[in-house]
């Protein structure tokens, strides 16, 4: 088919789902009249490489007197078991041969090198996650051993989800990726712009808009843009994205330009809109929208002031269509259930609001407008999206890649998707606030979130104050208690490294994980290094955190890693390989009670947190607060009611025996048959299929009303206050 626009991704990102930002773009272009192509190439290279015709070209490609380690000779020797039976593992990942499941799981099926060395304790991983998960992990290593052979021997660049990553990070100059580029093609290139070729003579386009999320999208952007220019050098080549977003901020290498005819930043629907204007003479260059280009051989940068962006209510659906839903696959790379979201299943990618309504965390790069700019989307509109999503790809499963997501525009979406009675699952990124309460976990449960992940980041209150995370450890313990006990799953972002931190504080920042993981209220982590940004707040101000900047060096391309020197902190380095190693076994449950010592080589000192703290914290209920704002809705079932006489000692009375239906089992409280009698007249009114909740007012003013004594005494303790399990919800 041919289009006016040819939107595509560069290899390499995710293999179980699309990376969104053409499909945002198609959307938008498709509310302009403007028709769009779009590609993922990085699965398409990959279904073309992990097959039997391109195993065997692979294969072909490596030279026999090439010297190469142990575990390569090793998979060369084997290569006609992986030829043979590659088809059949691509099939299975991709959901086509599920049967496929028993083979691979016996372990007698597929050949084994270097990774199954790595290989974990299935019975811990699998045990709770089933045959299909742990075939799934051993096709993985499968495939990642074949990774190994291709890095070593065919193309050294190579990746699952990065290509070339090393020559995109801190490249603050051009010349090693140029450098790169005038190189013979290897296998991968070779495979990359074959397709390329294809999808240019299918369509046709005027314009091509490349998106590069990441550093490992980067070369293969480049060497497309390269091959585009020369053959076809009247075709417009543009490139936005994550990548440039954040590191092409100060480009000033004209050589870039004859690659890329343009490089735009941050949202791309008024820049794209504005790129098309022009390459058809309709505005001139000065009319552009954040957009780099060559005029009169120098790198000039034009931003239309008076060019406005578009509102998130203006720029559409998301469009999956022309992407390979069908065939991407899903791997487990780690045998975590928390790890495995990212990379099993497909996922439909949305976002309930553009930017960040926090906004001050110091290490972020806040000042940069995809995060500064906060606009949440109405919640019926994203239910609209998610809908026409759900006819489009047949998917009803939805990762909302906010940066952290709105806790009160949760709650509407929550409500939202019950109310349609949408059949979804859903998971984002929050941030461990106080809004976040037992009930409204419930909620969000009910709706079908499955996880969250949020910054714990440092689990010290010191430099959590330091980072401006508006938590405390206090606080997300108890969260991590709601949403646990509501059946989500917790994942936290932890960070070590942050400037002046002390070697007490990172023992006693593991401490407090070690503790949240033994009392289960998280069950995934992942510890990162500080990395200094130039947007970030440390970034820009570097000595109101006591570090330096590292030696200056001149910015002729990326600029956003910024080296420091952190003279009042501990030596983080000797920390990284300790932490990520007690974090594994306690993700497994194992050692938890193990002294924190053991995990390091070097000499650490005893934790100064209290053995108990988070168990105290998590044991110490707050007492209920009566909000007169709150709003109350009734999820639950009656099943019936009945007067009954109770007698004891001689004595009998009457009481009103109240039966509610869940899902799982029948909940029955006895109550007054006064205040009984009010309160299954109350239900029918906190109905979720109510346009307007009642507020804890407007309850407690309808009690009072009746002649009932005490409101606080009779809602705050048993049997109304457990309600909550068969659905009355405080929000």
């Amino acid at each position: 088919m041919s289009a006016s626009v040819f939107l595509f991704t560069p290899p390499f990102t995710q293999l179980n789902t699309p990376y969104p930002a053409t499909a945002y773009l198609k959307g938008f272009l498709n509310t302009k009249g403007i028709s769009s192509f779009q590609s993922d190439l990085g699965i398409e290279i990959t279904l073309q490489l992990f097959s039997k015709a391109g195993l065997q070209r692979m294969f072909a490609s490596i030279d026999a007197g090439k010297e190469c380690s142990d575990n390569a000779k090793r998979i060369l020797l084997l290569q006609d078991d992986y030829i043979s039976t590659i088809d059949e593992v691509i099939s299975f990942l991709q959901g086509k041969n599920p049967t496929l499941a028993h083979h691979i799981a016996s372990r007698n099926f597929l050949p084994e090198a270097g990774r199954f060395a790595e290989i974990t304790d299935f019975h811990w991983a699998f045990g709770v996650m089933g045959l299909q998960d742990k075939a799934k992990h051993i096709a993985t290593l499968y495939l990642e051993d074949l990774a190994d052979l291709i890095k070593e021997c065919v193309d050294d660049h190579f990746g699952f989800s990065r290509y070339a990553e090393r020559l995109g990070r801190s490249a603050n100059s051009f010349d090693e990726l140029y450098n790169e580029l005038q190189k013979p093609l290897t296998l991968v290139d070779t495979l990359l712009l074959d397709q390329l070729q294809q999808h240019i003579e299918n369509v046709q386009p005027k314009l091509v808009a490349i998106s590069v999320p990441f550093p490992g999208n980067l070369f293969a952007a480049f060497r497309s843009a390269q091959w585009i220019k020369a053959n076809h050098p009247n075709i417009q080549v543009t490139m936005g994205g994550g990548f440039p977003n954040t590191e092409l901020r100060s480009l000033k290498d004209a050589r870039v330009f004859a690659f890329f005819d343009f490089i735009t930043l941050d949202d791309g629907e008024a820049p794209i809109e504005q790129l098309w204007k022009y390459i058809n003479n309709e505005i001139d260059a000065a009319q552009l929208k954040r957009t780099f280009l060559l005029q009169d051989g120098t790198v000039t940068y034009i931003n239309n002031s008076s060019c406005k962006d578009y509102k998130q209510t203006e720029v559409g659906t998301p469009d999956y269509s022309d992407l390979l839903l069908h065939d991407y696959i899903s791997v487990i790379e780690v045998v975590n259930p928390m790890h495995s979201l990212w990379s099993d299943g497909r996922w439909n990618k949305l976002t309930m609001a553009h930017g960040c309504y926090w906004g001050k965390c110091t290490f972020c790069d806040i000042s940069l407008d995809y995060i500064k700019l906060y606009e949440p989307i109405a919640a019926k509109l994203l239910c609209d999206r998610m809908e026409t999503i759900i006819a489009q790809t047949g998917n009803n499963g939805f990762h909302f890649v906010d940066e952290a997501a709105p806790p009160a525009l949760m709650r509407a979406l929550a409500l939202e998707i019950i109310k349609r009675k949408l059949v979804v699952s859903w998971w984002t990124n929050v941030r461990f606030e106080k809004s976040f309460t037992r009930d409204l976990c419930l909620l969000l449960r009910a709706s079908g979130c499955i996880a969250v992940s949020g910054g714990l980041e440092v689990a010290s209150d010191r430099l959590l104050s330091l980072i401006n995370k508006g938590v405390t450890v206090e606080q997300v313990a108890r969260v991590n208690k709601h949403f646990t006990e509501a059946g989500i799953m917790v994942h936290a972002y932890l960070m070590y490294g942050f400037p002046t931190q002390t070697a007490q504080e990172t023992i006693d920042s593991l401490e407090m994980v070690r503790q949240l993981f033994k009392t289960g209220v998280l069950q995934s982590a992942f510890w990162h290094q500080f990395a200094m940004t130039a947007h970030s707040p440390v970034g820009m101000n570097p000595e109101h955190f006591n570090v330096k900047r590292a030696k200056e060096v001149a910015i002729t391309f990326a600029d956003n890693d910024v080296e420091h020197v952190d003279e009042t902190g501990a030596d983080h380095e000797s920390f990284s390989f300790g932490l990520k190693k007690s974090l594994f076994n306690y993700m497994q449950g194992v050692c938890l009670d193990d002294p924190l010592h053991k995990w390091f080589e070097v000499k650490v000192p005893k934790t100064t947190v209290a053995p108990d703290y988070i168990l105290n914290i998590l044991n110490n209920d707050e007492p209920p607060v009566f909000k007169p704002a709150a709003k109350l809705v009734f999820l639950g079932k009656v099943l019936k009611s009945e007067i009954i006489t109770k007698s004891k000692k001689g004595n009998s009375w009457e009481v009103m025996q109240i039966i509610f239906a869940t899902k799982k089992e029948t909940i029955s409280i006895s109550v007054d048959p006064q205040k009984g009698a009010w309160l299954l007249q109350l239900l029918p009114q906190l109905s979720v299929y109510n346009d307007r909740m009642l507020t804890m007012q407007e309850v407690k003013d309808s009690y009072e009303q009746q002649g009932l004594d005490d409101f606080e005494l009779f809602w705050d303790n048993k049997p109304i206050s457990n309600l909550y399990k068969a659905g009355l919800l405080k929000l």
